[in-house]
């Protein structure tokens, strides 16, 4: 018996999980949206945690980009294995649904205004209350570990002064390879084939330097707790969120769910 499906059967699979979406129990998805954000969360302070200081130690940029990008996916295996709602993965599945009929409008608005808003509240306490008041980000630069205090202010500084169009480019080259490694994840019937499935396309995006939303839903904020110049909650939403999720829904959305939706599935 085969332990992988075929594409077809994997856009299948995709357009049923979206029907269980559109009629999932509001609290559920709330909750599981909560855990979402805090899992990409705890991915990105990994991220940050194990670069920091090494273009100051002389560790090339293409090194410290792929050690970033290397160890960011453990937010998204976990969200696929554990079970939660990822709003740039849930942008895939709900398209693919409402194309197939297996969602409808209504359910795609629901499904992702909650997810969004729900992981932005899970990757804000990890970011505040584990990251910030739990002591990851020392404030005395005195210290070796102040490294990733300067790394995560660094982070959100460049990511409020991106010009419009950058950022939104650049969020759509993310959820492409984001939607891409849920898609790969769904292809596995196997752990081990999902969790290799998510990690290239996740390293890559991270590595290229792309826009994640969610994941910049605690990048930011954790850098504007530390005292990062510029970075206040309108430059966090107007600068950032705003184009970032445009671009999330256009690379997941058509260039992933239409793209697969009409070739695999429409009759």
């Amino acid at each position: 018996m085969s332990s992988f499906k075929s594409p077809v059967d994997t856009a299948k699979a995709i357009s049923k999980t979206a029907g269980a979406k559109n009629s999932a129990n509001i609290v559920n998805v709330i909750l599981l949206s909560f855990l979402a954000g805090a899992y990409i969360a705890f991915g990105g302070l990994l991220a940050i945690v194990s670069s920091a200081g090494m273009i100051k130690a002389g560790a090339p940029l293409g090194l410290e980009k792929f050690v970033f990008g290397a160890v960011f996916p453990v937010g998204l295996i976990i969200v696929v294995l554990a079970g939660s709602e990822l709003f740039t993965g849930n942008v895939m599945f709900m398209v693919m649904g409402v194309l197939d009929g297996s969602a409808s409008i209504g359910g795609l608005a629901k499904n992702w205004v909650l997810s969004w808003v729900f992981n932005f509240v899970g990757a804000l306490f990890v970011a505040y209350v584990i990251a910030f008041m739990g002591g990851l980000c020392p404030t005395d630069a005195s210290v070796p570990a102040y490294a990733i205090t300067a790394k995560a202010i660094a982070v959100a500084e460049g990511k409020v002064t991106m010009p419009f169009t950058v950022a939104l480019i650049k969020a759509i080259g993310c959820n492409w390879l984001v939607c891409l490694a849920v898609w790969l994840a769904n292809v596995s019937d196997d752990a081990i084939g999902k969790i290799v499935g998510i990690w290239f396309p996740i390293m890559a995006f991270v590595t290229l330097g792309f826009e994640h939303s969610v994941a910049n839903m605690c990048f930011i904020p954790l850098g504007m707790f530390l005292g990062a110049k510029g970075v206040t909650w309108t430059t966090i939403i107007v600068n950032n969120l705003i184009p970032v999720t445009i671009g999330n829904i256009i690379g997941g959305g058509l260039f992933v769910a239409c793209i697969y939706w009409y070739t695999f599935l429409k009759e």
